[in-house]
């Protein structure tokens, strides 16, 4: 090295040697020698370097570059001054009561939060302390020593440090520089200063050869007043602790603190030569913002310092002083004996009181606005601890012998007394508690009662509610106590309210309930109330509210009161004891059985009174019934003669047998448990046993009503008929019931037969309409035929109630007036004449359009089935009649599109070119579907190359006038001669060989039927054209002489027929005679309808009729279809069915 070597000091971890030269060159080397910084101090040769120190403690380097920051303050806190974890502002307060984030001297620190090295201490001989970081960045300013320092030393753990030199002595430094006295003078200088490792021991070295040894003692500098604790905190800080928030700020001062003291919202700091005044921003009682409000620039000597709103209290040994935040002394107190205690106790601003205890055992009340002292008392012991109840009449004393005495104020009286207490506290809040600590022990006294004691160590400096402070070492804390045991002393003396008082300090939700439940059974129901408010137990809230509105009515029974108390808690035969003394048994009787004891319940009995008897044979059948027995609660049900209760747990459970015997015992004159069993009975599924009830009590509408809903017709038919009131609640349903399993015939049946024609028409036409849009045309086709009959039974009606209205008698009927749902409804009246005509014209109509969907049938298979089960001549004669029936309106479903596609496409196969051709015309003008677009486009282009015309085959023949009629007929299915209308077939829609023929005025259908069934060999007749005045008639007389063979039908093929309109051919009796009754067909239309009779011209070609529906058939054909489908294939009808 170039220099001489003064001093050095490695790092903590020895990696790092800093060496102080004679020069001022502060020299940092690692361990092999090498220089890492050097460090030029500004004095240079003239101020050498022979104090150099590393800070032993890397805690209180984190420390040094994060003081500002919360976690670095907790951390020295809690392992220096061991008290428990808080939130510690960051705001400090320099010694001037300016605000500030961090000190001046701390702006450079900032910039080292990021190194982790050691901090080194360095005095020099130009008389200047500095710190620096291992970096070689000084940290802070230099600080002035006025003495060349010879040597340095730090405490363990880094919080203080020591310097000697040539003034003569050792002084004591914070770790920051900051002098905070003389550890002791020398008469020389000091060369060497050592502490002994973890403790506060000190050794001193002289240049004389003098070796001193010193211990330092560290004492607690505090103050307290109720939830605000300050305490110092690294000699030159103070701390102020909200003790209920556990909020904490820090007041730098940057001098020693002396002492302090606090009030209300007044912190007063003592430094070495001056006094601040500190207060509060606002009034807040959270609020821990403190500004400066004076400074007493002045030196003061005292033993304890005590602020006030306006003054400061000094006391020095036995004297007081009272001085204004200014300085002035304002007044002086001299005492007796020596000042052991003082403690403010509160008073208006500027006239305070004071608490003084005196070591000769005198206490003392002063004012800070009166000159004299007040003597409360005196004892024979100094005075350790002191403190005043809140309402100023108990003062409790500690004194030299650790024994707390506790006084009253007014009499002197010695109260009570307890060993073992080294501080006093009473509760600010509760004026007959106190607590004292001592021996390790926390103790709790609640007036006379005996103390209550709970471990803890340290020092009782206050009690506010149910929150003890205790300062224990350097650390105040707020313990959390419940008053449990005090006010568990107050129940034993059945002093409720007292109790009440303690509680509201702070006990657990078990400790208020308690509370609420003695104070109830001891009848303070005030205070129960309120405790059952903190418990929240409206139960017992209502409880009490019912006990005070019957107290308010005037009932006075006390015992009556507690029993029902007894009864809310569950002490049920001491509330059984009390209803029964307070002459009130049948609440006795009334609590066992709502709580199903039973047994005890029949003790309060009456004498033999069955009202009560059944009552709770009752009350126990509802609880057999609750928990699930009920076969015994059936039982006790019909003991108690509960009847429906009985019967409705048997009907639940399907107890079948148990109902039906209750039902026999029953009296038929019980009506309602009567109809429950039915009820279940049919629920049950068990109409045998709900017939036989029902029969019991008379009700035959329920009986008819069960054989209905069970479908059991028979039964329900045979009692209709020895009631017949009962007809429509029979047969209505039974109609519905088989229209909805397609028994339609005989559901119009049954409709007729309750007179709701109405409802037979509905569903018919709903029927007929659901088949049709559904494409079901066969069904429809049906469904239209029997709507036609239904009509024409109608029709038969009408008649009937005219004839008989024009006899003059009386005819009832029961048709059903209601408008029908569907949008062609058929009106009912038959006090209307023109309603015969009505239904008549619909049988029409409704025939015709089954027809039509009759034959549909067949083309719509054809267009939408791959396969088609008809011959081409069967589709071409079936869309050739319904090509002519169409002439106007198209009914619903039906479309032209399809039957006309049908007509071209078999016209065609057949030869029928003409036809086939005006078939395509007529498709170009209608709206065709896109899968027909190509076949007929190309049909239509492909029928232009046949001849235009049709075959002859095909033409059909008029068996009236023997003319040939076209394919295409303008007037329809009528010969174009002679207007005859065609009959067809029913299955192949050829035109049959029938000619229709009707009687001549005067011959009845029975007559008719006679004369054909003579079947005379031969008969003369002639053919007769009458014309009576504006009608045309074609007769048969037995005057003209016959035409060819005879025969008049034959005479008439031979006349010519060429009229514009149609002449009906009429017979007379003798050419009914001629008719065999084998070639004649007749339609036996029931009334109002006339027979049809048909003659047929080829009796070797047979024609068979359908019975029921009047349709005409080829025989072959009928009998194909009856073998296929064994029935009729237009009206259903079935071959075993003998009925027409």
């Amino acid at each position: 090295m170039p220099f001489v070597g003064c001093m050095n000091s490695w790092t903590n971890d020895g990696q790092y040697l800093a060496l102080g030269m004679f020069n001022g060159i502060i020299s940092i080397r690692n361990k092999n020698g090498e220089e890492k910084v050097k460090i030029e101090r500004p004095g240079g040769s003239l101020s050498p370097i022979w104090s150099i120190y590393w800070n032993p403690s890397s805690r209180w380097e984190r420390f040094w570059m994060n003081r500002g920051k919360k976690d670095a303050e907790e951390a020295i806190v809690n392992r220096y001054f061991q008290e428990r974890p808080s939130s510690l502002k960051s705001v400090v307060y320099s010694s001037k009561g300016s605000e500030s984030e961090e000190e001046e001297d701390d702006s450079s620190r900032d910039d080292i939060s990021e190194e982790h090295n050691d901090i080194l201490a360095v005095a020099d001989w130009g008389q200047k302390l500095s710190f620096y970081q291992l970096s070689g960045k000084q940290i802070g300013k230099d600080r002035s020593l006025n003495f060349d320092p010879c040597c340095i030393s730090y405490f363990t753990k880094g919080e203080y440090l020591l310097l000697g030199g040539s003034d003569k002595q050792v002084s004591l430094f914070t770790k920051d520089g900051v002098r905070l006295g003389t550890v002791g003078e020398q008469n020389s200088w000091v060369w060497t200063c050592k502490v002994k490792p973890d403790s506060n021991y000190v050794v001193v070295g002289c240049q004389d050869g003098t070796i001193s040894f010193y211990q330092l003692i560290f004492s607690t500098v505090h103050g307290l007043y109720k939830d605000r604790y300050a305490y110092r905190d690294s000699m030159t800080d103070v701390i102020v602790q909200h003790l209920i928030t556990e909020q904490k700020v820090r007041i730098k001062c940057k001098e020693l603190v002396k002492k302090i003291a606090i009030y209300k919202n007044r912190l007063a700091i003592q430094l070495p030569e001056k006094i601040l005044i500190y207060e509060l921003y606002s009034d807040d009682s959270s609020d821990m913002h403190y500004r400066v409000k004076e400074k007493i620039v002045k030196k003061f000597e005292c033993n304890l310092l005590v602020v006030c709103a306006d003054h400061i209290i000094l006391c020095q040994e036995k004297r007081l002083q009272c001085l204004s935040f200014r300085g002035v002394k304002e007044r002086e107190w001299q005492m007796e004996s020596l000042i052991r205690y003082i403690k403010v106790i509160g008073g208006p601003p500027g006239r305070e009181g004071l608490l003084v205890g005196l070591k000769n055992g005198q206490i003392l009340k002063i004012f800070v606005d009166n000159l004299f002292a007040i003597i409360l008392l005196k004892q024979a012991t100094a005075v350790r601890c002191l403190d005043m109840s809140a309402s100023r009449k108990k003062l409790a004393v500690v004194d030299e012998n650790d024994t707390c005495l506790v006084y009253d104020i007014h009499t002197k009286e010695l109260l009570f007394q307890e060993p073992n207490a080294n501080s006093v506290a009473w509760n600010t809040q509760c004026e007959d508690m106190l607590c004292f600590s001592g021996g390790g022990y926390l103790n709790i006294k609640a007036s006379t009662f005996p103390v209550h004691q709970q471990k803890m160590q340290g020092f009782v400096v206050g009690y506010n509610g149910s929150k003890i402070f205790c300062l224990h070492a350097f650390s105040m804390s707020a313990v959390e106590v419940p008053q449990s045991a005090p006010m568990y002393q107050y129940l034993d003396r059945k002093m409720f309210k007292e109790a009440y008082q303690i509680a509201c300090l702070g006990v657990t939700d078990t400790d208020w309930r308690e509370l609420a439940m003695e104070a109830l059974e001891g009848l303070e129901f005030e205070t129960a109330k309120k405790a059952f408010i903190r418990a929240q137990d409206l139960r017992y809230l209502e409880l009490i509210n019912s006990i005070e509105e019957r107290k308010k009515r005037g009932e006075t029974n006390n015992d009556l009161f507690l029993a029902e108390v007894f009864a809310y808690q569950g002490k049920f035969h001491e509330a059984s004891k009390l209803y029964k003394r307070s002459g009130h048994e049948n609440l006795a009787l009334e609590m066992y059985t709502d709580l199903r004891m039973f047994e005890y319940a029949k003790d309060f009995l009456g004498s033999g009174d069955p009202k009560e008897t059944k009552m709770l044979i009752t009350k126990q059948a509802d609880w057999a019934r609750s928990i699930n027995e009920p076969k015994a609660a059936v039982e006790m049900y019909i003991s108690a003669g509960e009847h429906v209760k009985a019967i409705e747990i048997s009907g639940d459970h399907g107890w079948v047998d148990m109902l039906i015997d209750i039902a026999r015992k029953l009296d038929k004159a019980e009506r309602e448990p009567l109809l429950m069993c039915a009820h279940y009975f049919k629920k049950l599924d068990n109409p045998g046993y709900a017939a036989e009830t029902y029969l019991k009590i008379g009700d035959l509408k329920s009986l008819v009503q069960l054989h209905v809903e069970t479908q059991h017709w028979d039964e329900a038919f045979a009692l209709g008929e020895k009631h017949p009131e009962f007809k429509d609640d029979i047969y209505v349903p039974y109609a519905q019931w088989l229209a909805e399993n397609d028994r339609f015939e005989e559901a119009q049946k049954a409709f007729h037969k309750a007179g709701r024609q109405g409802e037979a028409v509905r569903v018919l036409e709903q029927l007929s309409h659901n088949a049709v849009v559904e494409n079901r045309f066969n069904d429809a086709a049906y469904y239209y035929w029997m709507l036609s009959m239904l009509c024409l039974n109608i029709a038969q009606v009408v008649r009937a109630f005219d004839k008989k209205r024009q006899k003059g008698k009386r005819f009832e009927t029961r048709l059903d007036t209601s408008p029908p749902s569907f949008p062609t409804p058929l009106l009912l009246h038959t006090s209307d004449p023109a309603q015969k005509d009505v239904m008549l014209g619909k049988f029409h109509h409704f025939q015709h359009l089954a027809e039509l969907y009759h034959g549909y049938h067949a083309i719509h298979r054809y267009t939408e089935e791959p396969f088609s089960f008809c011959r081409p001549e069967t589709l071409f004669n079936i869309s050739r009649f319904l090509l002519h029936s169409l002439t106007k309106d198209t009914p619903l479903g039906i479309s032209k599109v399809k039957t006309l596609f049908t007509l071209a496409k078999q016209s065609r196969a057949l030869g029928a070119y003409k036809l086939a051709r005006h078939a395509y015309n007529q498709l170009q003008g209608l709206w065709i579907p896109a899968r027909f677009q190509k076949s007929i486009e190309l049909g239509s282009l492909t029928i232009r190359s046949k001849p235009f015309h049709d075959s002859e085959e095909l033409v059909p023949l008029c068996y009236r006038c023997s003319a040939s009629n076209p394919l295409l007929n303008n007037l329809g299915n009528v010969c174009i001669n002679c207007r005859q209308p065609f009959v067809f077939s029913a299955s192949s829609y050829e035109v049959l060989h029938l000619v229709e023929f009707y009687l001549e005025e005067g011959i009845t259908d029975e007559e008719a039927v006679s004369l054909i069934n003579l079947e005379a060999p031969s008969h003369k007749g002639s053919i007769l054209d009458q014309t009576p005045q504006d009608s045309q008639t074609l007769s048969l007389d037995e005057t003209v002489d016959s035409v060819g063979e005879d025969d008049p039908f034959t005479a008439k093929l031979s006349l010519e027929q060429g009229g514009s309109e149609f002449v009906p051919l009429v017979v007379s009796r003798s050419v009914l005679r001629s008719l065999s009754r084998r070639d004649v067909l007749i339609k036996r239309w029931p009334p109002p309808l006339q027979w049809q009779y048909f003659r047929s011209f080829l009796p070797d070609a047979p024609i068979t009729m359908c019975p029921s529906c009047f349709q005409m058939f080829h025989s072959e054909d009928y009998e194909q279809l009856v073998l296929q489908h064994t029935c009729c294939p237009y009206c259903r009808r079935r071959i075993d069915d003998p009925s027409p």
